[in-house]
């Protein structure tokens, strides 16, 4: 295990085209709270297998840390002796003064396709009632893995407790051409996107200036959906200048126009063969011309021109209870056509010594009371 240069680590994670750009280097640039470090690991060969940005941050009162690689390690998931990266990755956090570590691994556990959850809608019910159309093998043999070396995945089967969302929405690009596309969407969607075309509403492609517009209909879209993300319009000018110097593009600002005001604006990430749908801000007026629908169908269709295989449009809660206020959030993601996927999540362990555990212990009672 060795502390990677920003060169070695951004040449290995060109080689990984589906790796998370919560594991690129300007990440951490992003997380002031926190410092980081790009670790690797190599092969009796000497070839680089594996590498993390690891972020670090101190625990009140100590000088210990907790370790978190958000969507990562960049690893061979597939590979059953996990062991021989697993264990020095932990020896490395723990001399590096980490009482304990949280991994997101990035397989895939269980897939939903659309028409199957519209067809469980009703009061109570859950994604997980559901028989999921596809299981994925790897998913369950990681899982048993990481479970038998003691690790234990955060906020139990809901997630409650994971950094990033368990349940996300992908929309499949690979194999499928504009007019795929299109047909993938349901009635609603391809009503509500001609409905914006015929109503004039345009879908450009903004710049910094814009992201205090973006940062006042965010603020505007959080007081009504009752949500607050508690981020300051610095944070995201600091996160489009650190994302867009390592890579120009990798985060893209859409505005979404009618009659010369901004009505919606939406967040992009481009990272690899892999696009993401980050945060959506919308106006509360004039909602009848369906800015965030067309700025989405832009948004898939300049994702689908980049290469990408897929489109992660993030987060969507677990309720298919049409009275549940999340509820509606899921459904308009799901008229896109793509698969609800259920991620391995976030998981956890204290390294070893006794002290770490107890340091490991008073964490998770804070993050209860919390």
């Amino acid at each position: 295990m060795s502390t990677l240069t920003v060169d070695a680590y951004q040449w290995f994670l060109a080689g990984r085209p589906g790796a998370s750009f919560l594991q690129f280097p300007s990440w951490a640039e992003v997380k002031d709270q926190w410092h980081a470090e790009r670790i690797g690991w190599h092969l009796t060969s000497g070839e680089l297998a594996g590498a993390a940005l690891v972020l670090y941050r101190k625990f009140p009162g100590t000088r210990k840390y907790f370790a978190y690689l958000p969507e990562g390690p960049v690893a061979d998931w597939a590979d059953p002796d996990i062991d021989r990266w697993l264990r020095p990755l932990t020896s490395h956090l723990r001399k590096a003064g980490a009482f304990g570590v949280r991994i997101g691994p990035s397989p895939a556990y269980r897939r939903w396709d659309a028409d199957r959850l519209k067809g469980a809608f009703g009061p109570g019910r859950k994604v997980g009632d559901v028989l999921a159309s596809e299981v994925d093998p790897l998913g369950t043999a990681v899982a048993d893995r990481l479970r038998t070396r003691g690790w234990k995945r955060c906020g139990g089967d809901e997630g409650d407790g994971d950094a990033q969302p368990r349940l996300v929405l992908r929309v499949p690009l690979a194999g499928r051409g504009p007019g795929d596309l299109w047909a993938g969407l349901n009635q609603e969607w391809r009503r509500n996107v001609r409905k914006a075309a015929k109503a004039g509403v345009e879908t450009v492609l903004g710049g910094p200036a814009d992201l205090p517009e973006f940062y006042r209909l965010l603020r505007i879209t959080e007081e009504r959906d009752g949500f607050r993300l508690g981020r300051s319009l610095a944070y995201y000018e600091k996160q489009y200048a650190a994302l867009n110097a390592e890579q120009p593009g990798r985060m893209r600002l859409y505005l979404a126009r009618h009659h010369g005001e901004v009505l919606a604006a939406h967040t992009m990430i481009v990272s690899g063969r892999r696009v993401w749908y980050q945060t959506g801000a919308s106006a509360d007026h004039r909602r009848e011309v369906r800015p965030s629908n067309a700025l989405q169908w832009r948004m898939m269709r300049d994702a689908h021109e980049l290469g990408a295989d897929e489109y992660d449009m993030r987060g969507v809660p677990s309720t298919l209870d049409p009275d549940d206020r999340p509820f509606g959030l899921l459904r308009w993601k799901l008229g896109t056509g793509g698969q609800v996927v259920e991620t391995l999540g976030e998981w956890e362990t204290p390294v070893d010594g006794t002290a770490n555990h107890a340091l490991y212990r008073a964490l998770q009672a804070y993050l209860a009371r919390r």
